[in-house]
């Protein structure tokens, strides 16, 4: 059996060809976003193995609250998995069980390939079920990976926002992140490496932030597909390899021209569960919706804030703080933490210019199985914005059915405009 992420891609990038010829007859394309493709294309990409070339460890992860800062300290650098590519995870499933999310049997289908060996750890928070699942595994059966020296470390992640929350979190990455770094693969972990990892993590935050501003134009300049690109491969790939790339794409968006006339029908919010997937988003923007802000897990809003240092804490305190206050995971279940949830949808709906919200779940998902239910109600009721809501799985298998749902949604949302405009409804 040939390996799923081994096998020639030509096809893959014949179908990535395809689509963008249709796109370049409208604004020129931007520096880099074929290299962006390519490196999406596979976890094990070729910048991760340059930066293993280069002496360094790669540590990955699957979820905001394992800081991506620091998995950047001197010597390692983060990756956070995805299973670009995934078909049926039938090996998966006969561990995890069909009626678990298919991101996590989709990772662990990954691991059974081969397809995370590059891997020299596997920094696992106590956070998605299913994919503390995969991660056990992982823990479990050290075959999986093929290296002699991963390991798995679990961190216990608090259900509040509070100053004792905020110092069990302070604790747990010290014991089961910053001390098992430095024990097990003699990184620095001192308070002045961590404050330069956040410099670092910052600038890379600048950059991605200052890309999705040209979303909030009137007629914007790069479109949710191509953000999303930018977005990922700043997760997937070695930060100080990718953010030249990244430097560039933003320099060549100051003189990029948007098209005379929009090529997209109405402005979206896309909020909701795991999305790694570029073409999702992109599905959507062929159907006629620019996607100009993505509220999702691996999306960016509010995932490239900049950590701030306060006066009087450490750089591990400001991580603690940052990383649990400004999360908006659906984990968090007090009243007034949800009430804010929505109000943030709601105010990126006026800051973004979009003319609804998409919510997408991912099957199986129970957090975002609640969350959309009440997201969808309550924007709609307290805040009068389009909602679509829809469940979705991994992989893009419901093409034609996603396609009916966007395509209504978008002729819905223009109808309400138009009753506006003549003062009907």
């Amino acid at each position: 059996m040939i390996p799923l992420h081994n096998w020639d891609c030509n096809c893959a990038r014949l179908g990535i060809l395809f689509l963008r010829k249709g796109e370049s007859i409208h604004m020129r394309d931007l520096k880099n976003m074929i290299k962006f493709e390519d490196l999406l294309l596979e976890a094990h990409n070729d910048l991760v193995r340059q930066a293993k070339e280069e002496g360094k460890k790669a540590l990955g992860y699957t979820c905001y609250f394992m800081p991506e800062v620091l998995l950047n300290l001197p010597g390692c650098f983060s990756v956070r998995l995805r299973a670009p590519r995934s078909a049926s995870p039938d090996m998966a499933t006969y561990y995890m069980s069909g009626r678990t999310c298919m991101y996590g049997r989709a990772l662990m289908e990954r691991a059974l390939e081969g397809g995370f060996n590059f891997l020299d750890a596997q920094l696992a928070t106590e956070t998605c079920t299913v994919t503390c699942r995969f991660q056990e595994h992982l823990q479990m059966m050290p075959e999986l990976i093929d290296n002699p020296d991963f390991f798995c470390e679990f961190t216990d992640v608090p259900f509040k926002k509070n100053d004792i929350s905020i110092q069990h979190y302070k604790d747990q990455l010290q014991d089961h992140v910053l001390d098992v770094l430095h024990d097990k693969l003699g990184i620095d972990i001192s308070d002045e490496a961590i404050r330069k990892a956040i410099e670092e993590q910052n600038e890379i935050n600048r950059v991605i932030r200052e890309i999705g501003e040209y979303r909030k134009l009137d007629n914007p300049t790069i479109t949710g597909f191509e953000f999303a690109l930018c977005q990922l491969v700043a997760l997937a790939c070695p930060h100080y390899l990718i953010l030249p790339m990244l430097k560039e794409t933003l320099e060549d968006l100051k003189t990029r021209e948007p098209d005379p006339k929009p090529d997209y029908r109405i402005k979206v919010v896309l909020a909701g569960s795991e999305n790694d997937d570029p073409y999702f988003v992109q599905l959507i923007e062929q159907c006629g919706a620019r996607v100009v802000a993505d509220r999702y897990c691996y999306g960016s809003l509010p995932g490239r804030d900049e950590i701030e240092i306060r006066e009087g804490e450490t750089a591990l305190d400001a991580v603690a703080r940052h990383y649990l206050e400004s999360s908006q995971c659906t984990r968090f279940m007090e009243q007034h933490v949800m009430r804010q949830r929505k109000e943030y949808l709601a105010n990126l709906v006026k800051e973004y210019k979009a003319d609804g919200i998409i919510i997408e779940q991912m099957k199986f998902c129970e957090y975002w199985s609640y969350e959309r239910m009440i997201d969808t109600f309550v924007l709609r009721r307290d805040y009068g914005i389009p909602v679509c809501s829809i469940e979705k799985e991994y992989t893009n298998n419901a093409v034609g059915q996603l396609r009916t749902r966007f395509q209504a949604f978008i002729e819905s949302v223009e109808l309400k405009k138009l009753q506006e405009e003549r003062g009907v409804g």
